[in-house]
């Protein structure tokens, strides 16, 4: 019996402030049209005070299970994949578990950076398949302006803060899991990464003094690997679903940054421009969330029509990268 994964309900949140380019432009030296031209982002949202990843989990998570037509009780896991937890422990999924009343459910959280959205739905995909559990939350939540120096004019400009969630499920309809790619390569970690904060270098007055707890960036290197890590990638899942490039109806990106999707994307030869969903202008990089939150937004524009494929790719720190095909049925 042919026991396939799907995706059969989408949430998501973004907070309610805005933080444009003119409100960058009065905090750092830079400009609309530097940062349009590097970037493609217009405005990304920014988490208020009492706004946290599990609260904004909790509330994409709300609407994805009621999409996916079920009551918090019938979710039997819970997978939170961030790179902005609320704590070091106790987990952000166990603190969504007691928002969300999901008190039958089992709850971790794992850190695949950007890439972390299609890392816990291949969990949720293999243990949904094995048996092991009937519907498992997957929820997204990134709260990145709490690690973002708003003195650095090179990073300050790319980061904003939102949750995705879906149930993946065999019961229902919805998005078919065909097949996901994933991969890593630890020897380029330090193109990305916050410094400060772990047990290598715990928090002291010296750490924060120093900006350690800010997100550092090689961009150049890191534009570079993301092209080819998601291109190779996406490639990689296609030929594994034995889907043809040409039935892909649509490509959801990590919404990073503008130049890396499109120079992404002309690496596909029959993949019109208008069939890559872009959010990146609404939102900036929300890290683990930024394809969630695409994927939910496409499906509720009724976009998508029942045979088509979406292909979902990304790319993060670790380095980390991956690619889903997804089958509407």
């Amino acid at each position: 019996m042919n026991r396939k994964a799907k995706i059969i309900g989408t949430g998501s949140y973004l907070p309610e402030r805005v933080l444009t380019n003119s409100d960058l432009e009065q905090m750092v030296e830079t400009s609309d049209d530097w940062i349009v031209s590097r970037t493609g982002m217009k405005e990304r949202r920014l988490a208020g005070p009492q706004e946290y990843a599990s609260t904004m989990g909790a509330a994409a998570s709300r609407v994805a299970i009621a999409d996916a037509e079920l009551t918090p009780d019938q979710i039997d896991f819970i997978i939170v994949a961030t790179s902005t937890p609320d704590y070091t422990f106790p987990s952000t999924a166990c603190l969504i578990q007691d928002q969300i009343g999901a008190k039958s459910a089992g709850a971790v959280d794992i850190q695949a950076a950007c890439t972390g959205y299609l890392y816990a739905l291949s969990m949720a995909k293999a243990w949904v398949e094995t048996g092991a559990y009937r519907n498992i939350l997957v929820v997204a939540p990134e709260k990145l302006s709490s690690i973002t120096n708003y003195k650095d004019r090179t990073t300050c400009i790319l980061f904003g803060d939102g949750a995705a969630a879906c149930i993946v499920s065999l019961q229902g309809k919805g998005l078919v899991i065909e097949t996901i790619r994933l991969g890593a390569d630890g020897e380029q970690a330090e193109l990305l990464m916050v410094p400060g904060g772990g047990c290598r270098q715990p928090a002291t007055a010296d750490s924060v003094a120093n900006s350690q707890h800010y997100i550092k960036m090689a961009g150049n290197e890191v534009f570079k690997h993301a092209v080819r890590r998601m291109e190779s990638a996406s490639k990689e899942c296609l030929e594994a679903a034995q889907v043809n490039e040409k039935e892909i109806a649509w490509v959801i990106p990590h919404q990073a940054n503008i130049r890396i999707i499109d120079a992404m994307a002309k690496r596909f030869e029959h993949l019109p421009p208008e069939r890559v969903f872009k959010t990146v202008h609404k939102y900036g990089n929300t890290s683990a969330s930024s394809v969630g939150i695409a994927l939910d937004e496409l499906l509720r524009a009724e976009m998508t029509k029942s045979g088509e494929k979406i292909l979902l790719t990304a790319f993060g720190a670790g380095l980390t990268w991956g690619a889903a095909v997804l089958h509407h049925e």
